[in-house]
């Protein structure tokens, strides 16, 4: 599997929606789809599934604020 389709799957099981894989450029936060708890929970899976160490200091709301753009901050730190 891809590395941006890992990060949409797993953007997709932690939101428990499946709209971030069809529309990677909808907004997280604004829509409602992603909340603070889920955003920790995330940050946990890319940890533990992808192997990328992303700490909560490091996570931008506006830098994370679509799917695509998460794919694209992941890609740059891995």
């Amino acid at each position: 599997m891809e590395f941006r389709e890992q990060v949409l799957a797993l953007l997709a099981e932690v939101t428990e929606n499946n709209i971030v894989k069809e529309n990677p450029d909808i907004a997280l936060f604004e829509e409602g789809i992603i909340d603070s708890f889920q955003t920790v929970g995330l940050l946990l899976e890319i940890q533990n599934q992808l192997e990328i160490e992303v700490s909560i200091m490091d996570f931008g709301r506006d830098e994370w604020a679509t799917p695509n753009k998460i794919v694209a901050v992941l890609e740059e730190l891995r």
